[in-house]
């Protein structure tokens, strides 16, 4: 089981790396996370809700990604409650003080059932466990669902993570174990310092003082690694810095408060001639080669705050002047003309002061469509042949996540971009601008389709076009995982971990 002294240690990423390398020597490894809070979220083959980040680490695994990976999903939406994921299916809402009175029993359970299922299709396999947060949370400790009481459960044995690039490595290990009870500090059987910058050697006084101070060892010093994962969770969005002084194009994207499946931009990040910019309320939105509204939990309060932040008068100018806009899910959603909301589902808390009516709120009133909130989730896996952008056949490909049916009141005016019907629409404009969207997450992953798109913005700009045949953005991701399980291997001493009892 991988530990960390907070979130944002790495364990998500030390984990992922842990079952690449367990592959490489042969053994079935099994990602497992208890519980996850997170609005990055993947959809397996059976349609089932899951954390991205348990996508990530199966790959690693070799695996399929299944919701038994992450039987309890939370996801944030505002005002301190929480949609709850059950494998896969959503069971209710809570409230962040009543949620361990009202959803312990039902979440331990689901966590019963998702291992016994995923060691029931893999009965030789090797669980790799990740915690969350602190394991040591002194107010949480008693009904916490997902670190020590699963490790004490499962006999794991524990790295403990902790990051050196936050500043008070000791304090935060020391402190760490200070705080377990004397059952549970024989789980931790080393200590991992991750994202070190610099010569290893400077930090040889520090971890003879730590095996001394704790008696556990310190198993690895990981350095810092120069690529780009994706992030566990949005605040990491704001650590990124640009890293392409010399990108052909500029591509912004709306930093909503309540962002969703920012994974789906990953695609675009690694494209060398791409610079992504991400655009926070009350920043100028100045004039990118193209802008993206991603992805919502909360579509109506984000649409509101973009409201607020003055961003709607902005889009307009800029399509006014021959942008290019592109919606991903909820900001498809966003477009339309009208998002009917009336069972209060995606409640915005205050007036926006466009509503047409109880629970019914003016969209961007870009596509003419309209959209009506319903109970019941869109939760599937999707190919499908592309219609848009247009040239020779490609496919559309990705996952659908979302609440709402949209319907085009004008077919005249927009046009469906896949031969199933509603996975998105676009329009063009007489002065060049183009207005598009899909409810199709990872749209961007498919390397024929994303270069495609990339080449109108290019046409735009009198650049040469790309070759429209790069490899799926999934095998890029096969290789950053390998370069990081070699890193893992380099500097990390996995006997302890794995040896016998």
């Amino acid at each position: 089981m991988v530990l960390g002294t907070s979130s944002g240690a790495g364990k998500s990423l030390m984990a992922a790396a842990l079952c690449r390398v367990l592959l490489r020597r042969g053994e079935t490894p099994l990602p497992f996370k208890g519980q996850n809070m997170s609005l990055n979220a993947w959809v397996d083959a059976d349609g089932g809700e899951m954390a991205y980040s348990q996508a990530l680490q199966a790959w690693a695994a070799g695996l399929e990604p299944a919701v038994a990976m992450n039987p309890v999903l939370l996801k944030p939406q505002g005002d301190s409650t929480s949609e709850v994921i059950h494998l896969g299916r959503s069971v209710g809402v809570c409230r962040a003080e009543h949620y361990y009175r009202d959803w312990f029993r039902p979440g331990w359970a689901a966590i019963r059932q998702g291992l016994d299922d995923l060691q029931a299709r893999h009965p030789n396999g090797r669980l790799v466990l990740e915690g969350a947060g602190s394991p040591v949370e002194v107010n949480l400790q008693a009904r916490d669902l997902t670190n020590l009481r699963l490790a004490q459960f499962l006999h794991a044995r524990c790295l403990l993570v902790a990051d050196i690039e936050r500043g008070g490595v000791f304090a935060q290990i020391v402190g760490t174990l200070a705080l377990l009870r004397p059952v549970e500090r024989p789980l931790i059987r080393g200590i991992l310092i991750n994202r070190f910058r610099g010569r290893r050697e400077l930090f040889d006084e520090g971890r003879s003082w730590l095996e001394r101070e704790t008696g556990i060892p310190v198993l690895g010093v990981m350095p810092w690694l120069d690529e780009l994962f994706p992030p566990e969770d949005s605040l990491d969005l704001l650590e990124r810095k640009p890293r392409k002084s010399d990108a052909e194009l500029e591509i912004a994207v709306l930093r909503l408060p309540s962002i969703s499946n920012f994974s789906d931009l990953d695609p675009l990040e690694a494209e060398p001639s791409v610079r992504l910019r991400w655009v926070r309320p009350g920043e100028a939105l100045g004039s990118p080669d193209a802008v993206v509204i991603p992805g919502s939990k909360q579509t109506l309060r984000d649409l509101a705050a973009l409201r607020r932040a003055g961003l709607e008068g902005e889009l307009h100018r800029y399509l006014a002047g021959g942008g290019h806009l592109f919606g991903l899910c909820g900001g498809l959603q966003m477009l339309g003309r009208s998002l009917l909301d009336p069972h209060g589902l995606e409640g915005v808390g205050e007036s926006d002061g466009k509503g047409g009516g109880s629970g019914d709120h003016a969209g961007l009133a870009l596509l003419p469509l309209i959209t009506r909130y319903g109970h019941d989730k869109s939760t599937r896996q999707v190919c499908a042949p592309a219609l848009w952008p247009p040239g020779s056949s490609l496919a559309l490909e990705g996952f659908e996540l979302h609440r709402g049916q949209s319907e085009c009141q004008e077919p005249d005016q927009c046009r469906p971009i896949a031969e199933r019907e509603g996975l998105g629409w676009w329009r063009a404009e007489e002065n060049g601008a183009v207005v598009a969207g899909t409810y199709l997450h990872g749209v961007f992953d498919s390397g024929p389709w994303r270069r495609r798109w990339l080449n109108q913005l290019r046409r735009r700009r009198g650049l040469p076009p790309l070759g429209e045949q790069p490899p799926h953005h999934g095998q890029q991701r096969e290789a950053l995982l390998d370069r990081l399980a070699e890193a893992f291997e380099t500097h990390v001493n996995l006997a302890p971990l794995l040896k016998p009892e």
